[in-house]
């Protein structure tokens, strides 16, 4: 295993979630790599998003919670420009042996990927709220 590989492993931590003989590959990626780097990511991401509202949904702080939740919903399902640029912000983490697995199975790790990473950021939409106002 190489030096880079052996670093990001440690950087990012421990599993995250339950692994058992009868989880399925995807759900073994998910809770091995996927979410110890979202969790990693997390202020990155909140930043990205802040600044994709900032550019593209000025009106995002005049909505509703549930527009809001429905906004950044759409932005990540929608826009595939910044949807890849997120994608990006998480395959950067992975190892050699994590990519050459992803790869195999990307669409179906791609949607893991985004509905974690929809759900991270719609939990913490107040955080949007309290940049608004500084």
């Amino acid at each position: 295993m190489s030096q880079r590989d052996l670093f990001l492993k440690e950087f990012r931590g421990e599993s995250i979630g339950t692994i058992t003989s009868q989880s399925s590959s995807d759900e073994n990626f998910q809770n091995q790599v996927l979410r110890p780097i979202l969790k990693l990511q997390n202020d990155l991401f909140v930043a990205s998003f802040l600044n994709y509202i900032t550019k593209y949904k000025k009106d995002f702080y005049a909505q509703s919670v549930e527009k809001k939740l429905a906004m950044v919903e759409n932005a990540i399902q929608k826009d595939i420009k910044y949807r890849n640029a997120l994608k990006g912000m998480i395959i950067a983490l992975f190892t050699i042996d994590e990519y050459q697995l992803y790869i195999k199975n990307s669409s179906s790790l791609n949607k893991r990927m985004m509905t974690i990473l929809i759900e991270r950021l719609k939990s913490q939409v107040q955080l949007f709220e309290n940049n608004a106002n500084e």
